[in-house]
């Protein structure tokens, strides 16, 4: 499919996929988006010292990136695993903008060696930040009460119907801890009807800037 990196409403860049007029991020800002998504939404619920972070759909590295960044700030012990099938060009890595957007240069070399390193491997980045990336679809995970948070970050329901369903979040019920949290930028009545089916308590909360809502789903 025909792609090109497109720039984004905060300046940062994502990935366009032109044969599905879809991108990997918002275009209304990528960077605002992940912020306000996956990290104020998501990562800072959570008061442990420790958690483990799953991220469906790796992509560009973005979320990962400013979960790293977080983990810094925080004294928090993250273990980051990211699926993609898919993974990003290195001409398309080399195009991203978001260590300068992010004004964070001091992480550029790790966030290179996310993307160079080797798939399936466990990286340890910084002293608080360890990651595996996983080379695979995700119908395939098959982890049993391993991840705290989970960033369902898949291309849309339009374009990907068959990752918003019962079944995919039901792979996602079981990959959580109970008291284990779901979040994601859609805000769809049929993805939270087939969150809800599987058994989640499911929140609607305000969304990202070009989105009314999202939605944040707890395992009980």
């Amino acid at each position: 499919m025909r792609r090109k990196i497109i720039t984004t409403g905060d300046g940062s860049s994502t990935i366009h996929i032109e044969d599905w007029n879809e991108q990997y991020h918002s275009k209304h800002g990528a960077i605002q988006e992940a912020y306000h998504v996956f990290i104020q939404n998501g990562l800072h619920l959570f008061k442990q010292p420790s958690i483990h972070v799953l991220e469906m759909g790796f992509g560009t590295g973005l979320n990962a990136l400013i979960t790293l960044l977080e983990s810094n700030k925080l004294k928090l012990d993250v273990k980051y695993t990211g699926v993609e099938a898919f993974p990003i060009s290195k001409m398309e890595f080399d195009q991203l903008n978001y260590v300068e957007e992010l004004n964070a240069h001091e992480v550029r070399q790790q966030f290179k060696r996310m993307h160079d390193f080797e798939w399936g491997k466990q990286l340890q980045l910084t002293n608080n930040f360890s990651l595996q990336k996983r080379n695979c679809d995700f119908f395939e995970v098959a982890d049993v009460e391993v991840f705290d948070l989970i960033y369902f970050d898949a291309f849309g329901a339009r374009v990907q119907p068959q990752l918003w369903t019962a079944e995919m979040f039901g792979i996602m019920y079981n990959a959580l801890k109970p008291k284990g949290v779901l979040v994601t930028y859609a805000a769809k009545g049929s993805v939270r009807r087939a969150m809800q089916e599987v058994g989640y308590a499911v929140e609607r909360l305000p969304g990202p800037p070009g989105k009314r809502e999202m939605l944040r789903a707890t395992r009980p």
